[in-house]
């Protein structure tokens, strides 16, 4: 790679004006129009017909891509949120009924045997279940779930809290967690929890609304509840909900026994009478927190050369991003919460937004988002944009299988081998974390979508019931009951992104036998992890974790076979 500056500019249009902006539904309406008035008389106008209308909603979606992404780097500006707000109530609801038009259009059009290509078939089989399950009476309500769930990012966004004399947002402060002095950990622990609990009630009604109108939306929908519709509306075509309950039963048999021996391996080190909450995070061994960065100039060149290292492709996607302004890395007070890698559906080159402070945390966060933005440099040709709109359970294989990949040269961020070791024995750990926590979010989420009538008390019960079957019995609750019962409420995607969260467990499986194959033969493993990027939503899943040389499987056999890998490779370090 030279040092040129490296930017990318989206292709030419053909069906809209290329100085064509959206700025509301009288601007567009024209578009859809045309699409709607059209003769498709061969196959060649059909393909005509699916590239403009791939154009088009290329258009729209990032140009409220952009909208979204101002919005949650800055929710107290008010602009922002005015100008999303207005395509959400103003624009979206009018594209709803034409895009069911086309839909209906498209499936009528008697050429698609003709296409050769893959691609095509699922491509059908995802307008037909939109189409199955598209109801105008929806229309309003998503426009109402949408302004509401945008109010949780406003709500966390705003929280603070001070600490020796200095304000810190919640993620900063998290940081002193891992601080070796146990007194500013639980100082630390019970100002983030004073400050989350005094927002508990307006999160709870929130939740409330939100349950209620997704249930309406199911119902209106011929569904029995939301998650059934939410199974069809996510093209969830490859796996059921029991599926889903397989996946809990294995975790909470072949991992929580090791969350068991991992903590009280960590008491023991500590010398503590109780594992507290507030000692999980920190070294065991009195070391301050690794520092792998300073600072959001630096995350952002010391992951640009880590990418680099693994191949120069991936270090010039970073680059062009970074070139190009797409990367909004630092937490600040206002910053909505959470971490993002956003698709610019007509560029082709996507916006990567988190909070970072200065953690190992904050470090796997870039490289798990730098895994999405790869795949969307990867598929950024492919002819149809529903090609590129890859499956969740697709899209996480592509950004947890970097956290690992890239491991080789973390000594990027660490000079020290002792640091290094470390660090790559704190997130193997984590990964061990990670399953049973996305099992009880996922297991909460079921409950909540076959119960939508339940009391808020019925809905503690139930979420400590659930964080039981899959946490530690070691770490010691006492007289922190509300922080047990509010633990849910820190989680973004049940507010905003229902039923996103299991994939985060299936594809953390699929990504550990990438790296278990990368292992064996780097170049070998690079190769089949981007071959199965490159074919975006071309295959069906399972085809598409062939391709990557693993297996789609959440049995309890195979779950067992991938952890033991990693505990040997804990075992190792």
């Amino acid at each position: 790679m030279n040092n040129a500056p490296k930017t990318l500019h989206r292709d030419p249009r053909k069906f809209l004006p290329e100085d064509f902006m959206v700025k509301d539904w009288e601007t567009l309406e024209p578009f859809f129009q045309d699409l709607l008035n059209r003769k498709i008389g061969s196959v060649e106008n059909f393909g005509l017909w699916l590239r403009d209308r791939s154009e088009l909603e290329a258009v729209i979606s990032e140009d409220l891509a952009w909208r979204y992404i101002n919005m949650t780097c800055d929710t107290s500006n008010q602009e922002h949120q005015k100008n999303y707000q207005f395509f959400v109530s103003e624009i979206q609801p009018k594209i709803a009924p034409f895009n069911n038009e086309l839909n209906k259009m498209a499936l009528d059009i008697p050429f698609w045997e003709d296409f050769n290509q893959e691609g095509y078939e699922i491509l059908h089989r995802s307008l037909r279940t939109e189409l199955e399950i598209f109801r105008e009476q929806n229309i309003p309500l998503f426009t109402e779930i949408q302004t509401l769930s945008k109010e949780f990012g406003a709500i966390t966004g705003a929280m603070t809290v001070t600490l020796e004399g200095q304000e810190y947002t919640l993620q900063q402060a998290a940081v002193r967690l891992q601080l070796p002095d146990r007194v500013k950990r639980e100082t630390t622990y019970y100002k983030i929890l004073e400050r989350r609990l005094q927002d508990r009630e307006q999160l709870d009604e929130l939740f409330n609304q939100l349950i209620g109108l997704r249930h309406r939306v199911a119902l209106n929908a011929d569904f029995d509840n939301f998650r059934d519709y939410m199974f069809a509306a996510m093209g969830r075509f490859d796996y059921t909900p029991q599926d889903c309950f397989d996946f809990h039963h294995s975790v909470a048999d072949e991992v929580v026994p090791l969350l068991n021996i991992m903590s009280a391996d960590r008491k023991e080190k500590l010398g503590v009478s109780q594992l507290r909450p507030w000692d999980k995070s920190v070294d065991t061994t009195g070391l301050d927190p690794l520092k792998p960065f300073d600072g959001s100039q630096d995350l952002s060149q010391k992951t640009i050369e880590c990418f680099q290292r693994l191949d120069p492709f991936l270090g010039e996607c970073l680059t062009i991003m970074k070139n190009m302004g797409h990367l909004d890395l630092e937490s600040r007070k206002g910053k909505a919460p959470g971490g993002y890698n956003y698709p610019l559906a007509e560029i082709g080159v996507p916006f990567i937004f988190m909070n970072a402070t200065s953690t190992l945390r904050d470090m796997i966060t870039i490289l798990h988002e730098g895994g999405h933005a790869i795949h969307s440099f990867v598929t950024r040709d492919l002819e149809l944009g529903s090609f590129k709109s890859t499956p969740s359970e697709v899209a996480e294989l592509a950004s947890m299988s970097m956290e690992l990949i890239s491991m080789d040269h973390w000594d990027v961020y660490f000079d020290n081998p002792e640091d290094l070791k470390r660090a790559k024995k704190e997130h193997l750990e984590q990964i061990l974390e990670t399953l049973p926590w996305v099992a009880t979010i996922d297991k909460f989420q079921h409950w909540i979508y076959e119960n939508p009538e339940h009391s808020i008390q019925d809905r503690v019960n139930q979420w400590n019931a659930v964080f039981d079957q899959f946490s530690d019995n070691v770490t010691d609750w006492s007289g922190l009951q509300n922080a047990r019962d509010y633990l849910w409420q820190k989680q973004l995607h049940l507010y905003e992104v229902p039923f996103y969260y299991i994939e985060y467990g299936m594809a953390q499986l699929g990504a550990i036998a990438v790296w278990k194959n990368f292992k064996q033969d780097p170049d070998e493993g690079l190769a089949a992890y981007l071959n199965a990027l490159k074919l975006g939503y071309k295959r069906s899943i399972p085809e598409i974790y062939k391709a990557a040389g693993i297996k789609f499987d959440f049995s309890r056999d195979y779950i067992r076979e991938l952890i033991l890998f990693v505990q040997s490779e804990l075992e190792a370090l």
